[in-house]
């Protein structure tokens, strides 16, 4: 498996090691995170996501990457915040099969602090530069305004022709709401 890495102004955003998913479920498994992505997670499912992490990224050479904070004043190097980044959409119901995700998970103290959006900007801009995306797509539920929100700060378009119900989820998990953005959109973007 080839390393990935990504960085910005306060951030590294690199691939899945071994032993990530303890630190990641540690930071980021909890009600309050997981309260719009399906609850918290056992043992089996924190499992799986692991093994889906890791598949997307030997699959594909990207993934929803591990994001951290790089040493900032007198906080830790190498903080884990969370994940963001780019995989393929495979959710069972999903009307767009196979195109580009991005997506962010990120713990409770790193909320408003626009880590989300700094990740997601490296993220689109791999996307669209190295991974020859022509246009990423970003899902959630809409009662998620926090991620709905930041796909607005994106930019991103609301894509009501392709809402559709995942049925692993009960309501109001259940319905899931898309946005995307185009090469040449993203392209015409000040940055």
């Amino acid at each position: 498996m080839t390393d990935f890495r990504l960085e910005t102004d306060r951030l590294v955003l690199r691939n899945w090691q071994p032993g990530d998913i303890a630190r990641f479920a540690a930071v980021t498994n909890n009600p309050d995170v997981m309260r719009w992505l399906g609850g918290v997670m056992d043992a089996e499912r924190l499992a799986q996501s692991e093994a889906r992490m890791i598949g997307f990224h030997e699959s594909y050479g990207h993934t929803f990457w591990i994001v951290e904070r790089k040493a900032d004043g007198g906080h830790l190097s190498g903080e884990m915040l969370g994940f963001c980044g780019l995989k393929k959409i495979d959710a069972p119901g999903a009307s767009f099969p196979g195109e580009f995700e991005i997506g962010w998970r990120m713990r409770t103290d790193a909320h408003g602090k626009g880590y989300a959006k700094e990740a997601a900007i490296a993220s689109l801009d791999a996307g669209f530069d190295r991974f020859g995306a022509e246009e990423i797509f970003a899902i959630t539920v809409i009662e998620n305004e926090p991620s709905w929100g930041l796909m607005r700060r994106l930019d991103m378009r609301r894509r009501e022709d392709l809402d559709y119900d995942d049925p692993r989820f009960e309501p109001p998990l259940r319905h899931t709401i898309a946005y995307s953005i185009t090469r040449d959109e993203w392209a015409a973007q000040p940055r």
